[in-house]
């Protein structure tokens, strides 16, 4: 075998052509060599593969067979004249700026060239679109061979929003919502980042009654997604989906808490919270004690308990009336977003039952003198420090048919956060803002004139949302 070394070849004219051997030869390359192209390579690898010129193109080209290009269309328009059809020709084109689908790309044919079987211009308009045409036949001309989009090898994107206090834990962001605003999202990621949220819902917690039952929370509605916002400690309630967004807006509703009766009405139910999909409703109203005997008459519309996301806690009785309490989690969600309220107790000494709580319901009043306490709350560290929301306001007791003096029991605050129940002739605590909490009963014993035994208004509710902003 003969050898030939060199250590250039050049061909005789400047710029011009060398060719190796003729049609049918066969050029090897042993195992172990290397060749290196520090230009541009064209019509080398399997029919339908080419090499790529990373050499952006901006303007209007004739492209060259086995060649493929970038091409950026952020200024405009641009059309690419293709090379003359020649059966096994290929071609290839990436939108390099993510701007087909704004400014298009033209493939113009090379004189009678048809594109797929016809003989007008094809147009790539597709948002990162790569595709590659081999020219096979007179008949169908340029035939796309292969196509795809960035998508199929999407980076990582994470969800980017404004609105409320926002802070941060680790990777995670964190916006509180105390009142009325807008969550404003102008990224929403991918599966590869993060695009979905996790939120906290509380709605405003109910007024305690004019001596009797304590007020409901407010709606207690979580979500925890461990790849959505990471490892915390969540309520018992917390579902484990949250919600994917888009980049738009989403009002924030934060409930306000429900008025604490005065004289002869019952608790007023407290309000709603509502984010996207969400919604927490009000707590119920605390139901005022019926009476019926006594120095001063009884009159008015008293009220039952109310509904809500807990249930109000029912009245005392000394006559006649309601002593149930109302119903919580209305209307119904699952996990359920409260519990109902206590009873209340009927005379000698009537008192009354406590609000419910998000995990618990209120205590029945139980028995003469002794009011019940409110529901326990939940506590969640979404927003990365423990803190107990929506809890039951505590009942108030009367003692009516009892030396006036005698101790009177007032129904404990729930454990998470609200306020305590009056006692004989004492105003209910309010229920503590953002928190969702119920007011407290006041406590009975004598005219309905005498302010300091109304019911103790009910918390504001928040709204907490959480998500993966890095990594």
């Amino acid at each position: 075998m003969s050898e030939v070394k060199v250590n250039k070849i050049s061909p005789r004219t400047n710029c011009g052509t060398v060719q190796l051997g003729d049609s049918g030869d066969t050029f090897t390359i042993p195992a172990g060599a290397t060749i290196t192209n520090n230009g541009t390579a064209a019509g080398f690898g399997a029919t339908g593969a080419v090499s790529w010129d990373t050499t952006v193109k901006t303007s209007g080209f004739t492209a060259v067979s086995g060649v493929g290009y970038f091409v950026d269309t952020t200024s405009g328009a641009i059309s690419v004249n293709l090379p003359a059809g020649t059966a096994g020709a290929v071609v290839g084109f990436k939108d390099y700026a993510n701007t087909f689908d704004t400014n298009a790309v033209t493939l113009v044919q090379n004189g009678s060239d048809k594109i797929g079987g016809s003989t007008v211009n094809a147009t790539l308009s597709t948002e990162g679109l790569a595709v590659t045409l081999v020219y096979v036949d007179a008949t169908q001309g340029w035939l796309v061979t292969d196509n795809g989009t960035q998508d199929t090898a999407s980076t990582a994107q994470y969800v980017t929003a404004t609105g409320g206090t926002i802070t941060t834990c680790g990777d995670y962001k964190i916006h509180t919502f105390t009142g009325p605003g807008t969550l404003c999202v102008s990224c929403a990621g991918n599966a590869c980042g993060s695009n979905s949220v996790d939120y906290l819902v509380v709605a405003g917690g109910a007024g305690g009654s004019f001596g009797a039952g304590g007020g409901g929370a407010g709606g207690f509605r979580e979500s925890h997604s461990t790849p959505v916002s990471g490892c915390y400690t969540a309520s018992p309630l917390a579902t484990p989906t949250g919600i994917t967004v888009s980049a738009t807006t989403y009002p924030i509703t934060i409930g306000g808490g429900g008025a604490g009766s005065v004289c002869t009405a019952a608790g007023c139910n407290g309000n709603n919270s509502v984010f996207s999909t969400i919604t927490s409703t009000g707590g119920g109203g605390g139901a005022r004690y019926n009476g019926g005997f006594g120095p001063y008459p009884v009159t008015g519309n008293f009220g039952g308990p109310g509904n809500g996301g807990s249930g109000g806690g029912g009245g005392g009785v000394c006559v006649s009336g309601d002593i149930t309490s109302g119903t919580g989690n209305t209307p119904p969600v699952s996990p359920p977003q409260g519990s109902n309220g206590g009873n209340g107790f009927t005379k000698p000494a009537f008192s009354a039952g406590g609000g419910g709580g998000a995990t618990e319901a209120g205590q029945n009043a139980p028995g003469n003198k002794t009011g019940g306490r409110g529901g326990t709350g939940a506590t969640t560290s979404i927003s990365s420090s423990p803190i107990a929301y929506a809890g039951g306001g505590g009942a108030g007791s009367d003692n009516r048919s009892n030396n006036p003096n005698s101790p009177i029991t007032a129904g404990a605050a729930s454990p998470c956060g609200t306020g305590a129940a009056g006692g004989y002739e004492t105003t209910g605590s309010n229920g503590t803002t953002n928190r969702g909490g119920g007011g407290g009963g006041g406590g009975g014993g004598g005219p309905c004139s005498v302010t300091t035994h109304y019911g103790g208004n009910g918390g504001s509710g928040i709204v907490i949302i959480r998500y993966k902003f890095q990594n």
